[in-house]
């Protein structure tokens, strides 16, 4: 069984809503949601690889990476994917995306309504449990 493909991805948070990326239709997952990262390449370190893939994709300069929220690794059928997640602070919204046809900034509660890429679910569940303890202290940590 080859290595996981290791991946970042940022969670943004504005006003209790989470940004989600619908990936483009003639990608791998096309139509899921998804929150926006990419692979991690040789000699980069997960947040060297998050503020490249941000500045490519998003065309947005974080401010901060913050705390890890979820990581886990989930196999598909295309691959075996160890996904980070963080809480990351930009000096302006994302707008746009080269590798998603759509943008959406949702409340936590209304992540389960979203079809989710599967590497992305721990995530979904790690926010949803942060939202239920109402534990909004740890939400704001970094």
């Amino acid at each position: 069984m080859s290595k996981p493909l290791r991946v970042v991805a940022a969670i943004f948070q504005s006003e209790g809503r989470v940004l989600a990326c619908r990936r483009n239709p003639e990608k791998a997952a096309g139509g899921q949601w998804e929150f926006p990262g990419g692979k991690i390449e040789t000699e980069e370190t997960p947040e060297e690889a998050l503020l490249r893939e941000l500045a490519e994709e998003l065309n947005v300069e974080a401010a901060e990476i913050g705390r890890l929220v979820s990581r886990a690794t989930t196999t598909t059928c295309e691959a075996t994917i160890d996904l980070a997640c963080y809480w990351v602070k930009a000096e302006s919204a994302p707008t746009s995306s080269t590798d998603h046809d759509k943008l959406r900034w949702s409340a936590i509660e209304e992540l389960s309504d979203l079809d989710w890429a599967a590497p992305d679910l721990p995530a979904v569940r790690e926010l949803q449990q942060l939202m239920v303890s109402s534990d909004t202290k740890k939400q704001e940590e970094y």
